[in-house]
């Protein structure tokens, strides 16, 4: 296939010559792991610790761009990888993407691998997420028509992707928004309105998947499947001088999901986690407030029945057709960003909200709160998030707060008879800048904990040299552990880090020695349990 675009582009670009140059633009990005075995942190019993001792990817994409036409594609390498699967490995190469677009006046078409979304992409997602393996695009064609500046409609179809490879199941979808403005410009007032359509087809290859899973159940727990899911949403943004409202509603008919909390009653006894079949909804509120040196932002969502996959045979992170936000707020520090929430689909009631204010050019303060539960009640996650900064002049900067959380990790991670998980975490982010290109950059977080690990300590020390160097060293120390190891001794063990970054023009490269806990790695509002890491990682980025 690459020989056939490159040859497709060189044939292009040859006959627009004279006429209009085009342009080729591109990017590549690779990842290499060294694995070192450490027992003493369960950093044991993959391919890649205990025979391979190497993992790494790749990827390069280049564009080709002259009028109105667009040509890309991407070349995709995976060698002994454990990003698709944190305890396996996986090994592949090829195309991972490609796509062309063409617009005609008021038409756009395109078609291969494309990504796109409906409304906040509750409903429909098509992305990529590279650090855990997530590419959701749509190998197939769409179509958007403009009526004029503010009114458009886009119709889609394909199949998801699936690595170097499509799932079997069909999507059908459409999507129309447009903008109106109204009030006047003393009182502006304007709506941004959308809707969007979706049918995903069950094949008969994943639909007979399902039918042998429910030969298994007893009759009360047997169904009779549909191939057929259809499912709708309507969402608005409504602006109004400093204020700002979202809102939408998305609706889906019944569908099969696998329901891992759910109760399979059989000939003995009971197991747990089963296939049902129900309506799903998912309501979804955002309002916003901007005025001088305040900022308020307020959310609220209620999700039920929504798994929504091409495959309802898939599980975990597979074959995802949406994407639901989480509403917690994403931290970036090592010990607040422990534990992470990811959005639940079966049944969760999500607030949060965020206040900002600024009092000087000096000082500002923030605060975060949320609160997620299931429909029934039961405490999902909680967190209190507390941020007050201080700038003096452009020497020096300090950023320090507080956060409270209360996790359940007995849900989020499928770990079974453990108490919810609460925390208090004090951190101090201070920056100095010595000259205008040197600076240094120390944190410091306590973590207090009675549960999982214990308590932790986490230090940080960054010094760079810009716009070139940046030298890094970090520990997270579990100063008072309550689990055991591998060998089931209970020791106090430091993770450190050390790195270095260098930037050059578009290129960066990243050396660093990693020895990481087990933990919730999250990207994108996306999280994933992954198992502790030991070894060596180097990264490097370009563009052209």
């Amino acid at each position: 296939m690459i020989k056939y675009l490159f040859s497709a582009m060189l044939v292009w670009s040859s006959v627009m010559s004279g006429q209009e140059k085009g342009v080729i633009s591109g990017a590549f990005e690779t990842n290499a792991n060294v694995f070192l075995r450490d027992s003493s942190i369960n950093a044991i019993n993959t391919p890649q610790y205990d025979r391979q001792f190497f993992g790494g990817e790749a990827w390069l994409n280049l564009n080709y761009a002259i009028k109105d036409f667009t040509l890309g594609v991407r070349f995709d390498m995976y060698n002994n990888s454990n990003l698709r699967n944190p305890t396996d490995s996986y090994s592949g190469l090829g195309i991972g993407r490609w796509y062309i677009q063409k617009k005609l006046d008021k038409v756009e078409i395109s078609a291969g691998y494309l990504y796109d979304q409906i409304g906040s992409g509750v409903l429909f997602r098509a992305f990529e997420n590279r650090p855990l393996f997530i590419d959701n695009a749509l190998y197939g064609a769409r179509i958007k028509y403009n009526f004029n500046d503010s009114w458009n409609i886009t119709g889609f179809a394909g199949r998801q992707k699936n690595a170097f490879d499509t799932y079997s199941g069909n999507l059908k979808g459409v999507r129309l928004e447009g903008f109106l403005s109204l009030g006047n410009e003393e009182s502006p007032f304007t709506l941004a309105p959308g809707a969007g359509f979706i049918n995903r087809t069950i094949s008969d290859e994943n639909m007979a998947g399902v039918v042998d899973a429910l030969r298994t159940y007893l009759e009360e727990d047997r169904f009779s499947p549909n191939h057929n899911v259809f499912s709708g949403t309507f969402y608005n943004t409504a602006q109004f001088k400093g204020f700002s409202l979202y809102t939408e509603v998305t609706l889906k008919s019944k569908d099969i999901f696998y329901n891992p909390f759910a109760e399979k009653r059989e000939i003995i006894g009971s197991s747990i986690g089963k296939l049902e079949q129900k309506n799903g909804s998912v309501l979804y509120a955002s309002l916003s407030y901007a005025k001088g040196n305040l900022g308020i932002n307020v959310e609220a969502k209620r999700t039920e029945n929504f798994n929504f996959r091409i495959d309802p045979n898939q599980r975990l992170l597979r074959g995802l057709v949406n994407f639901l936000q989480p509403l917690n707020r994403q931290n970036t520090y090592r010990l607040t960003a422990r534990y992470s929430p990811a959005a639940q689909d079966l049944s969760e009631m999500a607030y949060a909200a965020d206040i900002r204010y600024k009092f000087s050019k000096s000082l500002s303060a923030a605060v975060n709160v949320s609160n997620i539960r299931t429909i029934e009640g039961d405490m999902l996650f909680q967190e209190l998030y507390t941020e007050l900064v201080y700038k003096y002049k452009r020497k020096w900067q300090i950023i320090s707060g507080i956060q409270l959380l209360t996790y359940n990790q007995e849900v989020y991670e499928m770990k079974s008879e453990v108490p919810l998980v609460k925390t208090i975490v004090p951190y101090v982010d201070f920056l100095y800048r010595f000259t205008p290109t040197r600076s240094l950059r120390t944190e410091f977080q306590y973590m207090k904990t009675d549960q999982d690990f214990g308590s932790w300590l986490f230090g940080l020390a960054e010094y760079s040299v810009a716009p070139k160097w940046n030298f890094e060293v970090s520990g997270m120390f579990n100063s008072k552990p309550i689990k055991e190891n591998s060998k089931g001794v209970i020791e106090k063990i430091l993770y450190p880090t050390a790195g270095v970054v260098y930037l050059h023009d578009a290129q960066r490269y990243s050396l660093r020695y990693v020895k990481q806990v087990e933990g919730v790695v999250c990207s994108g509002g996306i999280c994933r349990l992954e198992p502790a890491f030991s070894g060596f990682r180097f990264s490097m980025n370009t563009t052209f």
